[in-house]
């Protein structure tokens, strides 16, 4: 949140890229601890450790935007945090076991560390006002993930999903303290790069969800079937690529062109977080299918085939709808069917059900691939929540 001059946009370094190759690997992590426990309780396990290091990534993300990779103590803080990411993304199996302490020792290590390092490397006023605040909501959710660390079975969940809804309050609510809050209006913020990280960040974690589709296409007999599910697995993800980046041009120039760069860079966080999630669903959903495709769905498995995608698309739609006067009706409609799927086929052989997951993804991205691109003529929604 520099007061200053700063580019729209801003080249991503390639330490940046190496870095996010660690949380890539936490995607594969966390996909595959949603598949070992498909229960309400390993999926709210699954959220939790989730949410957690995307804060990780994310928070640090957004701090190499405002001090640029090129800075020497920023290119530390990064293989720092890096080096801590890998044993906290390694934990994530047995974090609810024996290996919690692992997980949230290295997690506070990095957000705190992380905050404490950008008030000391000569932020202006306004950054440093944001960031003490930031501070203190971290350090008032670090005692829920200690205790949590020191409980077990169900009372480490309960402690930390506290620690985590106390996180996601601040950083929904710009960390306010009483009194203290800031305008975000007019500051300079490099968006465009916030945004192009995020982008990049995408395509890895689009290539994690190929990758587990590959790996579940060797691990099954090679069988006509295999062949079909294996298909329909990767035609679903090749649409949801489709429909987050083939139309996204608009939302870049709005990023470099926008008086509150901030505020769009915050949706751009909270879209991503959430359509990351959908893809780690939407992913072990495909495994399962390849797995398993004759079994009926069962409503595990059709959460996983439909909602997975639904998360995806609906954060897409509520980001564009933040930033633009627009709300594609085609998308609307596409989260309907998603849903009404999702419900009349749990007694459907699996197949069945990711064939019309999939056609529905299909659907929606080959219509808006020829409708007209409406959002690049629509004009930005004037901020109205300019308060940081």
């Amino acid at each position: 949140m520099q007061s200053t001059s700063v580019p729209a946009r801003r080249e991503v370094t390639p330490l940046e890229l190496f870095f996010d190759l660690v949380y890539v690997f936490a995607i594969g992590q966390l996909s595959h601890q949603l598949l070992a426990h498909p229960t309400w309780t390993g999926a709210a396990q699954t959220l939790v450790l989730y949410l957690a290091v995307y804060a990780a990534w994310a928070y640090t993300t957004w701090a190499v935007t405002l001090v640029p990779a090129e800075d020497p103590r920023t290119r530390r803080m990064l293989l720092t945090v890096m080096l801590l990411g890998l044993f906290m993304n390694a934990a994530i199996p047995r974090a609810f076991g024996d290996a919690g302490w692992v997980f949230v020792v290295t997690f506070l290590l990095i957000h705190l560390g992380r905050t404490v390092w950008l008030l000391r490397v000569g932020l202006d006023r306004r950054d440093q006002e944001h960031w003490r605040r930031v501070l203190v909501w971290f350090a008032a959710a670090a005692p829920f993930w200690l205790t949590g660390a020191a409980a077990d079975g169900d009372a480490r969940l309960v402690w930390w999903a506290a620690a985590t809804l106390i996180e996601l309050a601040g950083t929904w609510t710009a960390h306010p303290l009483p009194g203290r809050r800031l305008d975000s209006r007019q500051v300079g913020f490099a968006g465009g790069h916030l945004l192009e990280r995020g982008r990049l960040f995408m395509i890895i974690a689009f290539g994690e969800a190929v990758m587990t589709t590959g790996t579940a296409l060797t691990a099954a007999p090679y069988e006509p079937m295999t062949l079909l599910t294996s298909g329909v697995a990767l035609t679903g993800t090749v649409a949801l690529f489709w429909l987050f980046f083939s139309r996204s041009e608009h939302i870049v120039r709005h990023y470099e062109q926008t008086e509150d760069p901030i505020r769009a860079g915050r949706s751009g966080v909270y879209s991503l977080m959430a359509s990351v999630a959908g893809m780690i669903a939407a992913a072990a959903g495909d495994e399962r299918v390849i797995a398993h495709p004759a079994q009926h769905a069962g409503i595990t498995t059709n959460l996983l085939l439909f909602c997975g995608p639904a998360l995806y698309i609906g954060a897409q739609t509520w980001h564009g709808a933040t930033l633009f006067d627009e709300l594609p009706w085609a998308r609307l409609v596409a989260l309907s069917a998603l849903v009404v799927g999702c419900a009349v086929t749990t007694t459907c052989p699996a197949y069945l059900s990711a064939v019309i997951a999939a056609a529905i993804v299909v659907a929606v991205a080959a219509f808006e691939e020829r409708r007209p691109t409406g959002g690049e003529r629509a004009k930005p929604v004037p901020p109205h929540r300019p308060r940081h």
